[in-house]
């Protein structure tokens, strides 16, 4: 079981004719018992989703459908998407799996990512030679410069 804290996972679509996909990974917030997922699909055309029986509707007005709805991280997630893409709306069943294993908590990731982590570590430094500087002066000896 993942501990709280938002994550990306790689997800898996399964269902409907093949030709739709979601963004994977995706981001899931786990917190107080309940996790939730942020599912974009490869499509405007979805306007809404059910889960468990209770629906849920985009996120947004334009772009890909998006969507924030309850999943159990551990679980196949069977869910309901309906699209307007065809002559007329389509209810169509999908299966969401979410990998785990893959799972890359969003705090751990955004502090090991290249820049950010030459960023942190260079401003690291700087805060290093600067408390050196000010604690030589302090002290009464000058760092670089003319000598007394």
């Amino acid at each position: 079981m993942l501990e709280e804290g938002v994550y990306d996972i790689p997800v898996t679509l399964v269902g409907g004719t093949g030709r739709a996909s979601i963004e994977s990974p995706a981001k899931v917030t786990i917190g107080e018992g309940t996790a939730t997922a942020r599912i974009v699909w490869s499509s405007p055309y979805y306007d809404y989703m059910l889960v468990d029986g209770q629906k849920f509707l985009p996120l947004n007005a334009e772009g890909n459908s998006v969507f924030e709805i309850p999943v159990s991280p551990e679980e196949e997630n069977p869910v309901t998407a309906d699209t307007v893409a065809m002559s007329e709306p389509h209810e169509i069943a999908y299966m969401i799996t979410f990998d785990t294993e893959g799972a890359q908590r969003q705090a751990d990731k955004a502090l090991t990512s290249g820049p950010v982590l030459y960023a942190f570590a260079g401003g690291t430094a700087a805060l290093v030679i600067v408390f050196f500087v000010l604690a030589r002066r302090i002290a009464g000896r000058p760092g670089r410069g003319k000598r007394r």
